[in-house]
C-alpha cells in the first residue's frame, strides 16, 4: 500500500488521503457559503460530499463495532 504524500496546511498537517481530500473540500464549500454563498451545483455538491462523508464514518464505526468481543465475565 502506498503511503499518502502530507500537505502542510497552515499550523497543521493533513495526509494526502481521499477522506481528507474530502474534508478538504466540504470546509472549502463551507467558508465560501460563509462569506459570498453558493450557487445551486455548489449547494448539491456540498451536501453530495456530506452524504459521502457520513458513509465513510458510519463504516468506520461498524467496523470498530464488529471487532468488540462480548466477555462473561466483567473486568474487575
Amino acid at each position: 500500500m502506498k503511503p499518502y504524500k502530507n500537505v502542510s496546511k497552515g499550523d497543521f498537517t493533513l495526509s494526502n488521503s481521499p477522506i481528507n481530500i474530502l474534508i478538504e473540500r466540504i470546509n472549502e464549500l463551507a467558508r465560501k457559503q460563509t462569506l459570498i454563498g453558493l450557487e445551486d451545483w455548489e449547494c448539491a455538491e456540498q451536501e453530495a460530499l456530506r452524504q459521502e462523508y457520513l458513509k465513510f464514518i458510519r463504516g468506520q464505526v461498524k467496523d470498530t463495532l464488529n471487532k468488540v468481543k462480548i466477555t462473561e465475565n466483567p473486568i474487575q
